[in-house]
């Protein structure tokens, strides 16, 4: 019974670790929650409601919903994970266009380390444009008590603190919590926002604002867009794999045949984060800057990239397309899959392996892309839908409808890569005192 001492600590070790990880992600959210409701100082509440009011269902909406209300609150945190996203994207297409940086990205973790750096500075430096052109426009609003030097100084620091603290909370959960903490703290933002857009919609509908079946309708399309999505997010293309035979050792290993398994989305919800953040950059930025004298211009270019408006729309759909590509050429290299695939001793059937197979998983690859692009762009669209129909809930549109799903099935899948962890070594400690049992005595 010795030999199933350690295998039974280490079941409890993996269960302790998951519970562990999964306390921090919960204390981390509840950190990010309460600092969404910690006011910049010197902000009147009720010049900034009225703000609010009078901007319904423009560009603020969208930004305040991925901030997580903290925008509306104008809190410490207003400026949310956008300025460390947008770095993130720029780092990446700079990566991409420069060989020096796409190497350094090949070096394994001292490299990727290097980027990380690369793109704080670029946080830094974004959440200081931005936290300068919200000040901006707030001194411009008159929402402060004392609109002075003091109150610009103070404002700016504390915005771009605010920023530079949900990048390094992101990047806590990911390292020692469970699943990616960005997406978490987007999703814990957006999820904040759904008992409220409910609930307007009850009172629109208990008032006649609103049709009570319309409503439930809506409910009903809601459920059904939440089981396709989880429908399309859970295929996969799966591409045979044959592996010849081989020697291990003394042994002579026969021909086995798996399976090399594709995602229809493999981008998964990062096309719409990086879209709905390039639109979010220029339009909040147009429309902080255009409150100055000779700026109405500005006011404009906002109106126009304002959700509902036609080039928003096009933009915005060019922009998941474009992503969905851009990402899955990150993520999935045909070439460096095929070369895997040869040093393995494995091939696909009819196929040759080297030039001829890494050209066959880009064809295969591409064709899901495609698919899974429209996809994405289908769902994310739906709040155009919805104001066609006359009735428009922000916080229920598809981008957070996406997000929210497929961040809580990419939470779920993490726990539960956990929790096999854990019942592997439990088996392993059944099969340990299987075998001491039958161990022959001398």
């Amino acid at each position: 019974m010795a030999t199933a001492a350690p295998a039974l600590a280490g079941v409890q070790t993996g269960l302790s670790e998951l519970r562990n990880r999964l306390f921090f992600v919960l204390f981390a959210l509840l950190v990010y929650r309460i600092g969404t409701h910690i006011p910049v100082p010197g902000i009147n509440p009720d010049a900034l409601q009225r703000l609010f009011e009078q901007n319904q269902g423009g560009i603020l909406d969208l930004f305040n919903m991925f901030s997580g209300g903290a925008l509306e609150r104008m809190s410490i945190l207003a400026l949310g994970v956008m300025p460390y996203i947008t770095s993130s994207i720029i780092m990446n297409l700079v990566t991409m266009m420069y060989p020096a940086l796409n190497q350094l990205r090949k070096e394994g973790e001292a490299g990727r380390r290097k980027i990380t750096k690369y793109t704080r500075y670029g946080t830094l430096l974004i959440s200081l444009v931005q936290g300068t052109a919200l000040t901006g426009t707030l001194v411009a609003q008159g929402l402060p008590f004392d609109p002075g030097f003091g109150f610009f100084f103070i404002s700016v620091v504390t915005l771009v603190t605010g920023a530079l603290f949900m990048m390094w909370l992101g990047e806590k959960i990911t390292e020692h919590g469970v699943g990616n903490g960005i997406s978490l703290l987007i999703f814990a933002g957006i999820v904040s926002g759904f008992p409220a857009a409910i609930g307007q919609g009850v009172e629109a509908a208990r008032q006649g604002e609103v049709n009570l079946a319309i409503l439930l309708l809506i409910g009903v399309f809601a459920i059904a867009v939440v089981g396709f999505v989880v429908f399309v997010e859970r295929g996969e293309r799966r591409i045979t794999i044959n592996y010849a035979k081989r020697q291990q050792g003394r042994r002579m290993v026969q021909a086995q045949s798996s399976h090399l398994p594709l995602k229809v989305n493999m981008a998964g919800v990062i096309p719409a984060i990086f879209a709905s953040s390039l639109l979010l950059a220029p339009a909040s930025m147009a429309q902080w800057f255009g409150q100055g004298p000779g700026m109405g211009w500005l006011q404009e270019v906002a109106l126009i990239l304002s959700p509902g408006q036609p080039l928003y729309i096009i933009m915005f759909a060019a922009g998941i397309i474009f992503f969905s590509f851009f990402y899955t050429a990150i993520v999935r290299d045909p070439g460096e899959m095929a070369d895997n695939l040869k040093r393995q001793g494995a091939y696909i059937p009819g196929i040759r392996p080297g030039k001829q197979t890494a050209e066959y998983i880009d064809d295969v690859t591409t064709k899901l892309t495609i698919f899974g692009s429209l996809y994405v762009t289908l769902v994310c669209l739906l709040p155009e839908l919805m104001r066609l129909l006359g009735y428009s809930m922000m916080q229920l549109g598809g981008t957070a409808l996406l997000i929210v799903v497929v961040v809580s099935m990419d939470f779920m899948s993490q726990v539960q890569a956990h929790l096999m962890s854990s019942q592997y070594a439990k088996l392993m400690e059944k099969s340990n005192l299987r075998n001491y049992s039958r161990r022959p005595r001398f």
